[in-house]
C-alpha cells in the first residue's frame, strides 16, 4: 500500500502529483462519521469518561500494519463509552468536515448510524440529528464546504431497526439528511433483509445506497441493493466482478461504486507483492464500471482524501485524464439537484484543466482532456 517514504522512491515526481490531487475539486461520498475521530478527540472522550479504554488501545487504532485489523471494533466503543450527548456528535462532525475541506473536498456525504446512538449512546434521533446538522451548517460558514448526512441502517440489528430508524426520518425531517445507506459487518446479513426499509425510505424521497459486496460477501448482494432495493449507488461493490455479466449492465447505465482504496479487508487478505496487481478496484475499471474513490474511516485508516486518490494512481494505475472522470463519476453519483450537477460540473472541469498545468514538466502532463474522456 502506498506510504509516503516508499512512494517518494518509486514514482517520479510523486510531490507535484500529490499537490495537483490536492488542489482539485473533490466530492466524499463514501465516508463514516465515527470513522474519522482525531486521535486527540478520541484522548479526550476516553480522558472524560474516565479511561474505559487505555491509551494503549487507542494508540492502536491509529496504528495500521501490514494486515490491519478492521476498524468497527472503535466505531461500536464510541457509542458504547464514549459518545454522551449532542455536543460530542457535532465535534466529530465538524472536526470531520475541516479536515476534508483541507483536500478541497467541496462537497461530502456521510454515513452515521442513529441505531447505536439512540440505543447504546442514550442519545434520541431528533437531537442527535440537529447537533449533526448544525455542525454541518457551521462547517459551511467557516470552511466552505457542503456536508449532508447518511442515516445508515445498522445491519448488525434488525430489520425492525432499520425501518425504526427511517420512521425517525420521517418524524423529524431535517434538510441535511438526504438519504439512507446500510453499514456495519455484511456476513450473514443480505440486503434483502432491509427492503422494507428501504421501500418506506423511497416513498419518503430519499436517496439510497448500501453497502455490498465489501467483506468478500457474494455478487449476488451486490445484485440485491441494484435490483430490490434499488439503490443509486453502491458502496464498495467489489464482488461484482465474479458476475460479468452483472458488470457489464451497470457500465452501461453508468451505476457509480463509491470505492475505498485502503479497504481493510482486501489488505488483509491479499498477498502484500500482489495487493496491488489483483485489488478488485483494476477489474472494476477493466469491466468499464464508474468508480469514485473514498475514505471511508480516513483518521482510522490513516489517509486523508489527497491520499486515497494518489493510490488510484500509484497503487492502481489510473492516469491524470482518469481522475478527472472520477471526479466527474462522483458529481453524477452526488445526491445534489441536477442545475447544480451541471454548474458543478463545468466549473470543476475547467479548475482541473487549468491545474494540469502545474504537471507540465513531470510524467503526468497531459495536453487538456475533452469532457467526453472517460477511464
Amino acid at each position: 500500500m502506498l506510504d509516503g517514504a516508499s512512494a517518494a522512491a518509486q514514482v517520479p515526481h510523486l510531490a507535484a502529483l500529490t499537490d495537483f490531487i490536492q488542489a482539485m475539486p473533490k466530492a466524499e461520498l463514501h465516508c463514516h462519521l465515527f470513522g474519522t475521530v482525531r486521535r486527540r478527540t478520541l484522548e479526550d472522550l476516553v480522558r472524560r469518561e474516565n479511561f474505559p479504554l487505555s491509551l494503549e488501545e487507542v494508540e492502536s487504532f491509529y496504528v495500521r500494519g501490514e494486515k490491519p485489523v478492521g476498524v468497527l471494533r472503535v466505531l461500536r466503543a464510541l457509542d458504547a463509552l464514549l459518545i454522551q450527548s449532542p455536543a460530542d456528535l457535532y465535534r466529530l462532525t465538524i472536526e470531520y468536515l475541516e479536515d476534508a475541506s483541507r483536500h478541497n473536498v467541496r462537497y461530502a456525504e456521510f454515513f452515521w448510524n442513529p441505531t447505536g446512538t439512540a440505543q447504546v449512546s442514550g442519545i434520541a434521533y431528533a437531537p442527535a440529528v440537529d447537533a449533526i446538522a448544525q455542525a454541518v451548517r457551521d462547517a459551511k460558514a467557516q470552511f466552505g464546504i457542503i456536508g449532508r448526512i447518511i442515516p445508515s441502517i445498522d445491519r448488525e440489528a434488525s430489520p425492525e431497526a432499520a425501518l425504526e430508524m427511517v420512521q425517525w426520518m420521517q418524524a423529524h425531517p431535517v434538510p441535511e439528511a438526504i438519504g439512507i445507506g446500510i453499514d456495519y459487518r455484511e456476513n450473514d446479513r443480505p440486503p434483502e433483509l432491509f427492503a422494507q426499509a428501504y421501500a418506506l425510505a423511497r416513498e419518503m424521497g430519499l436517496k439510497t445506497t448500501a453497502h455490498a459486496g465489501e467483506f468478500g460477501m457474494p455478487w449476488h448482494n451486490v445484485r440485491t441493493a441494484l435490483d430490490e432495493l434499488l439503490v443509486d449507488r453502491v458502496d464498495h461493490g467489489y464482488t461484482i466482478v465474479d458476475n460479468p455479466s452483472l458488470a457489464r449492465t451497470h457500465a452501461e447505465r453508468g451505476t457509480v461504486f463509491t470505492v475505498v482504496p485502503t479497504n481493510s479487508y482486501y489488505l488483509r487478505t491479499l498477498a502484500p507483492e500482489r495487493w496491488a496487481q489483483v485489488h478488485p478496484i483494476r477489474q472494476m475499471a477493466a469491466l468499464g464500471l464508474a468508480l469514485h474513490p473514498n475514505t471511508d474511516d480516513p483518521t482510522l485508516h490513516l489517509v486523508n482524501p489527497t491520499q486515497a486518490w494518489l493510490m488510484m494512481v500509484v497503487n492502481f494505475g489510473f492516469d491524470v485524464p482518469a481522475l478527472r472522470q472520477l471526479m466527474l463519476n462522483g458529481l453524477a453519483a452526488a445526491w445534489i439537484d441536477d442545475a447544480t450537477r451541471q454548474a458543478w460540473a463545468s466549473a470543476w472541469s475547467a479548475e482541473f484543466d487549468l491545474l494540469t498545468t502545474t504537471l507540465a514538466h513531470t510524467p503526468y502532463a497531459i495536453s487538456p482532456p475533452s469532457p467526453a474522456r472517460s477511464l
